[in-house]
């Protein structure tokens, strides 16, 4: 898009202090508290967390609620919330063919959603149709675009579905509208958002695995998403299942990856079906679709008990436009959880998530809010 063409200006988010940014993030991902209990977790003075809270709420961030008792022998205490609509995000998940968009408040509660056809993989073109979307939800403070790929620093490494190698998406599309942009890879911010408003929240390890058109992997440590030093999210996809097994489309045989990318299951089967149709041709009896989905439900539950063996967490979360895979094969899954997971399976705390293509386009908004709120963090998280 040429200068001079942003959409609009970004309200003004304020420069807030590290034990400021402490608070927020508190009650963001932990929900209302008192400021007792808040100084007590984030062991803050009294006088230090009054000042601190007074401050957000100055700014518009905070507010405060009804009291509540929190305890029996105790006063009732004044509650603090997070303002949830002080600020609203845009968060903008790209398929190979499509464009997913929704509009979050501070809170990540959605108050807006849309679509529309991807009829274009020019940089250009997409970055135009990203700016025109903005353009229906004023206010923005800030914009969250999410893709499969490699993202280094708001630049897009390479993203093979887009055909893209080299592209600087986050300059260019805040040039384009006048917004903070954040961009990264689709399976660490669903993870991150998981870990902060989701199926997550609580835990300090976690593994999220999607299955569909590719296999990703996103892990929490410690609290934390773990981001590798190149840019690259954890791979956990290609670990060996079957040495004579199929090819996935990066040319190894028989890894993961090559029993659950839905375009090598379909390619297994006679008649070039649509996924749907051969979830379908599954439920009903066929014969060598319930084969070729065993075996890739086998290869799920392969990866699903290495995942556990590696990080031993709290929870894995499954998610994904496969995941009918899951729901056609289970009994095979936990076949291959049991054959690779050293210790007892009913230790492994699966949740299984249903998938929205929703949830992704909300999670690159929280990607923004993210990148908002911890700016100027060392770690940046």
């Amino acid at each position: 898009m040429p200068r001079g063409s942003r959409v609009r200006t970004a309200p003004t988010w304020p420069r807030l202090s590290s034990a400021e940014r402490d608070v927020l993030l508190e009650l963001l991902v932990h929900g209302a508290r008192p400021r007792s209990e808040l100084a007590d977790r984030l062991q803050l003075s009294r006088p230090t967390l009054s000042r601190v809270t007074k401050a957000l709420v100055t700014q518009g961030l905070l507010v405060e609620g009804a009291t509540e008792l929190r305890s029996i022998t105790g006063r009732p205490s004044e509650m603090l919330h997070v303002h949830g609509p002080s600020h609203r995000f845009l968060g903008v998940k790209l398929t190979a063919d499509r464009l997913f968009a929704a509009v979050t408040d501070l809170s990540a509660t959605v108050v807006d959603s849309t679509e529309q056809p991807l009829l274009d993989h020019d940089p250009d073109v997409v970055i135009t149709a990203i700016a025109e979307v903005s353009t229906r939800f004023p206010g923005l403070t800030a914009l969250g675009v999410t893709l499969g790929g490699v993202v280094r620093a708001g630049r897009v490494v390479h993203a093979g579905f887009l055909e893209w190698t080299d592209v600087p998406l986050g300059a260019r599309l805040a040039e384009a509208t006048g917004v903070p942009t954040a961009v990264d890879n689709d399976v660490q911010a669903l993870t991150a958002a998981e870990h902060w408003f989701g199926a997550g929240v609580g835990t300090t390890s976690m593994v999220v695995i999607t299955i569909g058109a590719g296999v990703g992997t996103g892990l929490i440590v410690n609290g934390e998403l773990v981001e590798g030093f190149r840019g690259v999210p954890p791979r956990f996809g290609h670990i060996l299942v079957d040495p004579a097994g199929p090819h996935c489309g990066y040319g190894h045989r028989g890894c993961a990856s090559s029993f659950l990318m839905t375009h090598v299951i379909l390619r297994q089967l006679d008649g070039s079906p649509t996924y749907a149709e051969a979830v379908e041709r599954v439920r009903s009896g066929d014969e060598q679709a319930r084969t070729v989905f065993e075996r890739s439900g086998y290869a799920l539950g392969v990866l699903i008990g290495t995942a556990a063996n590696v990080l031993d967490p709290q929870k894995i979360l499954l998610t994904g436009e496969g995941l009918p895979l899951y729901e056609l094969t289970a009994p095979k899954v936990h076949e291959g959880i049991a054959d690779t997971y050293e210790d007892d399976p009913a230790l492994i705390d699966l949740d299984v998530q249903p998938f929205d293509f929703g949830e992704w386009a909300r999670s690159a908004a929280v990607l923004a809010i993210r990148k908002t709120i911890t700016a100027g963090r060392p770690d940046g998280r």
